[in-house]
């Protein structure tokens, strides 16, 4: 199920791209960002809607995904 990143408060939606930046096998190529960039960069991506937020019922649990 797709949650539209507007539904969640601020910290709710920091924490997950936080979660999700420093999730071990995250792939930024050869380049090396901070994890500042890097949740910046996420959230460009969240907002312009080529990531999206999945909500999976069964597992209970949350993650961003590329848009397909």
């Amino acid at each position: 199920m797709e949650i539209p990143y507007k539904l969640l408060t601020e910290e709710a939606l920091a924490g997950l791209i936080e979660e999700f930046v420093t999730r071990e096998g995250t792939d930024y190529g050869h380049s090396s960002f901070n994890l500042d960039q890097k949740a910046a960069h996420v959230r460009r991506q969240l907002e312009s809607g080529r990531a999206v937020i999945d909500y999976d019922e069964a597992e209970m649990t949350c993650s961003i995904v590329p848009k397909e």
